[in-house]
C-alpha cells in the first residue's frame, strides 16, 4: 500500500495539489488506495503507477476544462491524462489504459469488464463515493487511509464540487450519473430523457 515513486506520479500529485482543495485531493488518493485492496481481493494486477495516475486525474475534468470543446467531465479528464502520459514518455499503450479508467469511471456495469486499471479505479471511485464494497475490505486498512487522507464533509460538500464543475455545460450530462447531481441541486433544471429524444426526433412517426 505504498505510493509509487516516480517523477511521474510526483508531478501528477503536485498538479492536483495546486489545482484543487483538500476535498478533491484526498478523495482521489484514496480512490488510488481503496482501488488497490479491491484489486488484491479480486486478483487483479493493475500497474500501480498507471492506477495512480488515473485515480489523480478521474475527477480533474470538474476544473478549468481541458479540451476547448463542450463534452462529459469524464472525457476532458480522461484527455488531460493521456496527454499527461504521452508528454512524460509513456507508451501510447499506457495512456490508453489511463484515458479509458479516467473516461469510463463513471460508468456502471461496463469497467469492471476491462482492464485492472479501469476496474481498480472503478471501484475505488465507488468505494468512496458511495461505500460500494467498503464491508468486504480490511477495517484497518480503511482506517489508515482515512485517517492520512481524511473525508472532512464529504457527503455535504462533493456534490457540491460536481455542480460547480458542471454548472456551464449541463447539456454534457445527458445519460450519466452526474443529471443526479444537477437535478437535485439546482433549481429548474430537467433532465433530458431518451424518451424525450425519441418523441422529439424530426420523424413523422
Amino acid at each position: 500500500m505504498e505510493v509509487p515513486e516516480t517523477a511521474a506520479v510526483a508531478e501528477a500529485t503536485r498538479f492536483l495539489r495546486e489545482s484543487t482543495g483538500p476535498l478533491l485531493f484526498h478523495h482521489s488518493r484514496r480512490v488510488f488506495f481503496f482501488g488497490a485492496l479491491h484489486a488484491h481481493a479480486l486478483g487483479l494486477e493493475p500497474d500501480p503507477e498507471l492506477l495512480y495516475l488515473a485515480a489523480m486525474f478521474h475527477d480533474a475534468g470538474l476544473l478549468t476544462p481541458f479540451s476547448a470543446g463542450r463534452q462529459r467531465f469524464e472525457l476532458d479528464g480522461a484527455d488531460h491524462a493521456r496527454a499527461f502520459l504521452l508528454a512524460h514518455g509513456f507508451a501510447p499503450a499506457a495512456a490508453e489504459a489511463v484515458w479509458t479508467a479516467v473516461a469510463l469511471h463513471t460508468t456502471p456495469g461496463i469497467p469492471g469488464r476491462m482492464g485492472p486499471e479501469t476496474a481498480a479505479t472503478h471501484y475505488g471511485v465507488l468505494t468512496d463515493a458511495v461505500g460500494w464494497g467498503l464491508d468486504a475490505l480490511d477495517g484497518g486498512r480503511v482506517q489508515e487511509i482515512v485517517a492520512a487522507h481524511p473525508r472532512g464533509a464529504f457527503k455535504k460538500e462533493f456534490p457540491r464540487v460536481f455542480v460547480e464543475g458542471l454548472n456551464d455545460r449541463p447539456d454534457t450530462v445527458y445519460g450519466t450519473v452526474n443529471a443526479d447531481v444537477l437535478e437535485h441541486f439546482v433549481p429548474g433544471f430537467r433532465r433530458t430523457s431518451m424518451v424525450d429524444r425519441i418523441t422529439g426526433a424530426p420523424w413523422p412517426t
